[in-house]
């Protein structure tokens, strides 16, 4: 379980969502459409990139052994250690 993603994902779904949505209107754009079509993509987006940011985070510590295999099932065990 990834939970410093979780963490990330409230400050990534921001930024990306704000991205998409001044990217479309400023290429002129200024529909309900368009712009409730970026803030979507940018909803959708915001965990992969938040996971992207985490896994270089973990890589980046020496301490943190991101190579490990832990078996678990479809629902992660909240006690279990860091992925």
């Amino acid at each position: 379980m990834d939970r410093l993603s979780l963490i990330l994902t409230l400050a990534t779904g921001p930024v990306t969502t704000g991205v998409f949505v001044i990217a479309v209107m400023s290429l002129g754009f200024y529909s309900w459409p368009a712009i409730g079509g970026a803030a979507a993509l940018g909803f959708l987006t915001a965990w992969p990139v938040a996971y992207f940011i985490s896994r270089m985070i973990k890589r980046d510590d020496p301490e943190f052994d991101h190579t490990r295999d832990h078996e678990q099932g479809p629902v992660p065990d909240p006690a279990a250690p860091e992925v």
